[in-house]
């Protein structure tokens, strides 16, 4: 009886010194227990998800803040094999709104091996992704409650910072060069998993991506709803119809990282063509600007593409005049591909001129952090000077005189600006006309508007494309 006594009381003793868990294993095992359990997670090489879905359109859409332009995601499927760190998602997508590329669909690839990130065109032509994409590709990898805790469990990964915010808990997790948040309810679910990234225009963001409606698929819980945002703006949204785990991973032909040329980012190419009486055009790639002169002064009409291209503009523009200070921006619009180098335009001193409806806008873009990748605003914080525009403006002086004109009903952005200038006859625009190309669906309303007003245009000098005679919109946009 005494020999049992001391037994038991030497067992107890033991379960009594094991250590308890830290709050970084109690978060793991409560994430994993809610899912399916430990056993099914180690269990898991890949996933396979198919449904439909919708994309928005961040940066290019009516409005500054709008999210009313929807591109309808059909085939969508998103292939996850795990072991080998292997990602490839194909999808149909077809705009719902006036598009300059036309209604049809675009079949999309997307794919992830290893460290190459890269797209595969219709073609077939396979394109690296540049470096901040590419590190958004190898995270997106992880937005996934199964994918984020399979890869949080392997050798290497760090977890700090557990807290509870509410009624939800946080962890945040990194393993090499990725460090992602994973948010779970108060039983463990999955609701998020977040990354900081870098955006040329946005500058420091947060992606997102939630998980609803869970279902369970072999033993483990899966999502069927799920939603990414570049901060509070939504970029997509997917309804899982079917999906499987443990299948094989099947690449289209073609899809093969190993053929993947290194992404080259373009060194600037500017070109100066006088196109009037103290006007030059800026080009030499796809995006182009405008540079007028004034008695005093230079005015550049849109900066775009990247801060790189506008700073190399700004160049050419001291280069063609010299000893006038660049001290105004005209911004057509508030489309990202055309306001990448905004921040570098203020940067150099420039007040914006833009519509009154992006002068909010404007002011956000210019005090948002740059810190992730520095840009020459942080380097040079500068005063921000909002010139706005409702309907006309007039910028006028003993030498020069431009006409600012809102392109009123443009279906391509609400807040869309063309520039006159009267002494040469020419009309300076982007997106509304682009010569050559074989989709103008935005180039009656262009036509519209200067007809509207009675302005007498000889040329049109667009932002995108050659420079053609008034008659080539007549003829596109069909006179009145």
């Amino acid at each position: 009886m005494r020999r049992t006594l001391i037994s038991t009381l030497v067992v107890a003793l033991a379960g009594c010194s094991s250590t308890p868990k830290t709050a970084e294993q109690q978060f793991l095992d409560d994430t994993m227990t809610a899912i399916g359990g430990r056993a099914n997670i180690d269990a898991l090489r890949s996933i396979v998800i198919e449904g439909t879905g919708v994309n928005y359109n961040l940066g290019q859409d009516m409005k500054p803040e709008a999210a009313t332009q929807t591109f309808e995601l059909t085939g969508y499927k998103r292939q996850i094999d795990i072991a080998s760190n292997r990602q490839l998602i194909e999808q149909v997508r077809t705009p719902k709104f006036t598009y300059f590329q036309g209604p049809q669909p675009q079949k999309q690839v997307q794919a992830l091996e290893g460290e190459v990130a890269f797209n595969v065109s219709e073609s077939g032509q396979s394109s690296r992704l540049q470096a901040w994409a590419e590190r958004d590709r190898r995270s997106e990898f992880l937005h996934h409650p199964a994918t984020a805790l399979k890869v949080a469990a392997s050798p290497g990964v760090s977890i700090a910072n557990v807290r509870t915010t509410g009624a939800v808990r946080q962890a945040d997790f990194t393993l090499g060069d990725r460090t992602w948040t994973l948010t779970i309810d108060a039983g463990g679910l999955p609701l998020s998993v977040s990354h900081r990234s870098y955006h040329a225009n946005l500058g420091d963001v947060v992606i997102t991506t939630t998980f609803a409606n869970y279902q369970e698929v072999s033993g483990l819980k899966l999502p069927t709803h799920l939603v990414t945002k570049v901060d509070d703006f939504t970029t997509a949204e997917i309804r899982v119809t079917t999906q499987a785990i443990n299948t094989p991973f099947t690449a289209p032909e073609g899809v093969n990282a190993a053929a993947v040329k290194p992404a080259v980012t373009p060194t600037p190419n500017v070109t100066a063509e006088r196109v009037g009486t103290g006007v030059w055009l800026l080009a030499g790639q796809s995006h182009h600007s405008v540079l007028v002169e004034f008695a005093d002064h230079l005015m550049l009409i849109d900066a775009p593409q990247s801060e790189a291209r506008t700073l190399a503009v700004i160049a050419k523009a001291k280069d063609t005049v010299k000893n006038k200070p660049l001290t105004q921006l005209v911004t057509t619009h508030h489309h990202f591909d055309h306001t990448a180098g905004l921040r570098a335009a203020i940067a150099e001193g420039m007040s914006v001129f833009t519509h009154a409806g992006n002068k909010e806008w404007v002011e956000n873009m210019a005090r948002r952090p740059h810190t992730l990748a520095p840009d020459a605003l942080t380097k040079s914080a500068t005063r921000l000077v909002v010139e706005t525009v409702d309907d006309e403006r007039e910028v006028k002086d003993a030498s020069q005189t431009v006409m600012l004109y809102h392109v009123a009903g443009n279906p391509h952005s609400d807040t869309m600006l063309m520039a006159y200038i009267p002494r040469d006859r020419l009309i300076i625009e982007v997106d509304a006309f682009s010569p050559g190309s074989a989709v103008q669906p935005y180039a009656p309303n262009l036509l519209e508007n200067i007809q509207k007003r009675s302005l007498r245009v000889d040329k049109i000098v667009p932002l995108h494309g050659a420079i053609a005679p008034f008659s080539e919109l007549v003829k596109v946009g069909g006179a009145k």
